[in-house]
């Protein structure tokens, strides 16, 4: 009997021993899965602590803490990297600009003097091309910006309404002069978002620019009351395939004759930035981009 009672006390002993053992080991993932996100969401140089001293949990964090300096470290040489290619990109962008313009002006002036059918055809395809780099290299100085996009964005309470109304007033007169007559849909109720500014109305803006670069007519703009907005226009040049791509880095509609196009690119990414969503539609040449913010 003695026996008996003496193997029970063994085992409840090993199992307060294993519940003991097993609530340490629970106690101590949830310091280093705290830990971890901690380290991952402050931009300093925290590493994961623990209070327990089983050596295996102890070794498990040494490697994390090991892995997180390393990958601290690869992120600090891809910042300075793209920080560097974007000096290099810019600074390029801004050397075209130069001889560009003066091309540009030289352009002008021939234009202005006595020359034959031939000189005029050739003057124009030369003007053609002059036009076609300078937008190459307006698109180059936008890509380098938007490679200086913090991801930590500072956001403020903007109301999408009156940023809205702004930016279309802005385009009225490119609109007239395109024969486009918009038609535009604001709720009355007035649309406040978490959101930067400045990104907004960079969203709103190469939107805008790609309805004036590739619509047909007929472009309409809505936002509703539940935070929606929506552009439509009919655009020929596309199809249901193409429109999968058009927020893809380089895309454009000429896609075969050109690489670039980053416009529709930066207002994903910007959208994405400040905790939005958008999708593109294209029904019975209609493209339409539906925009939310959360």
């Amino acid at each position: 009997m003695n026996i008996v009672l003496l193997l029970i006390f063994i085992l409840v002993l090993i199992c307060v021993i294993l519940v003991v053992k097993l609530y340490l080991i629970k106690h101590s993932i949830k310091e280093i899965k705290n830990g971890f996100t901690d380290v991952l969401e402050s931009d300093t140089n925290n590493i994961i602590t623990i209070s327990s001293s089983d050596k295996d949990i102890k070794a498990l964090t040494i490697n994390l803490n090991n892995n997180l300096i390393e990958l601290r470290n690869q992120k600090l040489k891809y910042e300075n990297g793209n920080q560097e290619l974007k000096k290099i990109i810019t600074n390029i962008s801004h050397d075209l600009r130069t001889p560009l313009t003066a091309i540009n002006g030289y352009i002008d002036l021939l234009k202005e003097e006595d020359i034959s059918k031939t000189q005029e055809k050739y003057l124009k395809i030369v003007q053609r091309k002059s036009n076609e780099l300078k937008e190459l290299t307006e698109q180059l100085f936008e890509f380098s910006k938007t490679m200086d996009v913090d991801i930590n964005i500072k956001k403020e309470n903007c109301c999408i309404n009156e940023i809205f109304e702004e930016t279309l007033i802005s385009y009225y007169n490119i609109f007239k002069e395109k024969n486009i007559i918009p038609t535009v849909l604001i709720c009355n109720e007035k649309i406040y978002k978490a959101i930067n500014k400045n990104s907004l109305i960079r969203i709103f803006e190469n939107i805008l620019s790609n309805v004036l670069k590739y619509s047909s007519g007929d472009f309409k703009v809505e936002l509703k009351n539940n935070g929606e907005i929506i552009f439509s226009n009919k655009a020929t040049s596309l199809d249901a395939t193409t429109v999968q791509k058009i927020f893809d880095r380089y895309f454009t509609v000429e896609n075969a004759k050109k690489s670039t196009g980053l416009g529709l690119a930066i207002v994903k990414q910007l959208v994405e930035l400040n905790s939005g969503s958008i999708e593109a539609n294209f029904i019975k040449d209609m493209l339409t981009i539906k925009i939310k913010f959360n």
